[in-house]
C-alpha cells in the first residue's frame, strides 16, 4: 500500500486549493511502524486532554465564551500563532518556496508584511470598539449599528465560511492520520472522522475558550518544534550553519523577497501582496470571531492590544521561519538529487517521512497534527459561542439568566455543532473531487466581503441602512463579486484580481448598503460615539 498527500497551494491565512488527496503509508515512512505512530498520537492526546481536566475545573459559561476576561495576554498571542498558521499552511508554505510561480521564493513575506498593517488596524480600531461594547461575539456591534438583519447575517455569513474553511481543512489532517495509523489497522475513514472530532468535543466541551488559551498554546510548541528540528536535521545533512545559511540561500536563488519588476500583472508583485496582506489580515482576523473571541478574553484592551502587538511580532518571525525552512528543503532535494515532486505541497512530507531521520518523520506527524487541531477547537468553540449569542439570544432573553439553564443548551449547541463539522467532512469525502472541493472552498472565501463591506460602512459613514434589505445585499454581492473574479481577464483585458477580490467584494457590499441608507441621524443606541 503505497500513498502520497498532493496540494497545490494558494496558502493566506491557511487558504489552500487541493488537487488529490492521498499519502506516505507508514512502511515508506523511514522505518516508523504504526505502532510508534500510534502510541506518539495517542500519548499527544493524552496530554490534550490532562491539559483541558485541569483547565476547564469549576468552569461556567462566561468561562466557556471569553474566560471571564482572565486569559493572559502572551499566551493567547503565542497561541494564536498556530491558529494563524493552520495544517495547510504547515505543509504548503515550504513547498511553493521553490516551485516558481505564486508565493515563489520569499515573496509571501510581502503579505506578511501587509499583515502588521492590517494587525495595527485591528488593535487600534476594532477590538477598542469591541471592548468598549463589551461584545461576547462581535457581529453584536452590526446589531447596535444596524438592526437584528445585519447581525444575524453577518454571524451567519461568518459561520457557512468558518465551517467549510475549517472542515477542509481538518479533513487534510484526517486523511494524513487515516493513511498513517488507521489504514494499517483496518479502522474506516468515517470512524476515523467520528474520533477525531470526538477528541476536540472532549476537551473544549467544558472549558472552551479557557481550554483552547492552553491547549493552543500547546499546540503551537509542537508545530514550532517539528519546524525547528527539521531545519536543524537538514542543516546538519547540507553541512551548513546558521551562520552560512543566508549565502546558500541566495547561491540556490531562493532569497528573494521583494518583487517590484514584474508590474501589476505579477503574482507576485509588492504592492498586490501587500494590499491584500493587510485586507486578508482586516477580514480574517479583525472581523472573525474564532480569533477575535481569544483576544476578547483578556483582562481588558491595554492586555488585548499588546497580546496583538507580541502576536504580530511573532507571526512575522514564524512565517521567516517556514520560508526558511522551505528553502532548506528545496536545497535538501537538490543536495539528493532527487526529482521535485509534481506538486510542491509534496515536498516536507516526502523529505520528512522517506528522506530524514525517524524522528523528523514523528515530528512532522505531531506538527501537522497539532496545527490542524489548532485552528479546529477554536471553530467548535466559535460557532457554539455565535449560535447561543447571536441567535439563541443568550445575553438579552431571560430564559438565559440561570447558568443551569445557560450550560445545558451551550452544551447540545457544542454537540449539534461537532456533528455538523463531522459530516461536512465526511461530505468532503464522499465529493472527494479536487476540482469540486477547490471551489467549495473558494467560494466560502466570498463571504468575507459582506462582512468587510458591513463593518467598513459602519465605521466609516453616519448614514442608516434599511435592515430588511441587508440581507439581499449581502448575498448577491459575493455572487457579483465570484462572476467579476471569473470573467475579468476577459471583461478587463487580461486584469486577475487575485486577493483583492476580497476588497471588490467588500466595495460591492458597501455600495450597496449605500444605495439602501439615508441621512436619518443615529441615535446613540446605534453607537454612533464610537467613532
Amino acid at each position: 500500500m503505497r500513498a502520497c498527500l498532493y496540494v497545490s497551494h494558494t496558502a493566506i491565512h491557511g487558504q489552500s486549493q487541493i488537487t488529490a488527496f492521498n499519502y506516505l503509508s507508514p512502511m515508506d515512512s523511514a522505518g516508523i511502524s504504526p505502532n510508534v505512530i500510534l502510541a506518539i498520537v495517542a500519548g499527544y492526546f493524552a496530554l490534550l486532554l490532562l491539559l483541558a481536566w485541569l483547565t476547564s475545573r469549576n468552569s461556567s459559561t462566561d468561562d466557556f465564551f471569553i474566560n471571564r476576561h482572565k486569559s493572559p495576554w502572551y499566551l493567547v498571542a503565542f497561541g494564536m500563532i498556530g491558529s494563524s498558521l493552520s495544517g495547510v499552511t504547515f505543509i504548503s508554505i515550504p513547498g511553493v518556496v521553490g516551485a516558481g510561480g505564486h508565493n515563489m521564493a520569499f515573496s509571501y513575506m510581502q503579505v506578511v508584511l501587509g499583515y502588521l498593517l492590517g494587525y495595527m488596524a485591528i488593535s487600534l480600531v476594532l477590538m477598542p470598539l469591541y471592548y468598549r461594547l463589551n461584545l461576547v461575539s462581535i457581529y453584536g456591534y452590526l446589531g447596535k449599528r444596524f438592526g437584528p438583519n445585519a447581525y444575524r447575517t453577518g454571524s451567519a455569513f461568518f459561520m457557512l465560511s468558518r465551517m467549510i474553511g475549517s472542515a477542509f481543512r481538518m479533513f487534510l489532517a484526517v486523511i494524513v492520520i487515516q493513511r498513517l495509523l488507521c489504514d494499517p489497522f483496518g479502522i474506516p475513514f468515517y470512524v476515523t472522522v467520528i474520533i477525531a472530532i470526538l477528541l476536540i468535543w472532549v476537551y473544549t466541551q467544558k472549558g472552551g475558550i479557557r481550554t483552547i488559551i492552553f491547549t493552543d498554546t500547546l499546540q503551537t510548541l509542537c508545530m514550532f518544534a517539528a519546524i525547528f528540528l527539521t531545519i536543524g536535521a537538514v542543516l546538519q545533512e547540507l553541512d551548513l550553519t546558521l551562520f552560512t545559511l543566508p549565502e546558500a540561500m541566495r547561491d540556490a536563488g531562493f532569497a528573494k523577497v521583494f518583487f517590484f519588476e514584474g508590474g501589476w500583472s505579477d503574482p507576485n508583485n509588492f504592492f498586490k501582496q501587500f494590499l491584500s496582506g493587510a485586507l486578508i489580515t482586516i477580514v480574517m482576523t479583525g472581523l472573525d470571531q474564532d480569533m477575535m473571541q481569544k483576544n476578547l478574553s483578556c483582562k481588558n484592551i491595554g492586555e488585548a492590544q499588546k497580546n496583538m502587538y507580541f502576536f504580530s511580532i511573532i507571526l512575522v518571525a514564524a512565517n521567516l521561519l517556514v520560508l526558511t525552512l522551505g528553502a532548506l528543503l528545496w536545497m535538501y532535494l537538490g543536495h539528493l538529487q532527487l526529482q521535485a515532486p509534481q506538486h510542491a505541497d509534496q515536498l516536507y512530507p516526502m523529505l520528512a517521512m522517506e528522506h530524514l531521520p525517524a524522528y523528523i518523520g514523528i515530528a512532522f506527524i505531531i506538527g501537522l497534527v497539532a496545527s490542524s487541531y489548532n485552528s479546529a477547537d477554536g471553530t467548535l468553540t466559535a460557532l457554539t459561542t455565535t449560535i447561543c449569542v447571536d441567535f439563541l439570544g443568550f445575553e438579552t432573553k431571560d430564559e438565559f439568566q440561570d447558568e443551569a439553564r445557560k450550560t445545558q443548551v451551550r452544551r447540545i449547541v457544542h454537540i449539534l455543532i461537532a456533528i455538523l463539522f463531522t459530516g461536512v467532512i465526511l461530505i468532503f469525502q464522499l465529493i472527494n473531487k479536487g476540482s469540486i472541493i477547490n471551489e467549495l472552498f473558494r467560494a466560502a472565501g466570498y463571504t468575507y466581503g459582506p462582512l468587510l463591506g458591513l463593518f467598513a460602512f459602519g465605521l466609516l459613514s453616519q448614514r442608516k441602512v434599511k435592515d430588511a434589505y441587508v440581507i439581499p445585499i449581502c448575498v448577491l454581492s459575493p455572487i457579483i463579486a465570484y462572476l467579476l473574479d471569473a470573467y475579468s481577464e476577459e471583461w478587463f483585458n487580461g486584469l486577475t484580481f487575485g486577493f483583492l477580490i476580497l476588497a471588490v467584494n467588500g466595495l460591492i457590499t458597501f455600495l450597496g448598503l449605500y444605495a439602501i441608507s439615508s441621512r436619518q441621524d443615529l441615535t446613540t443606541d446605534t453607537v454612533i460615539k464610537q467613532h
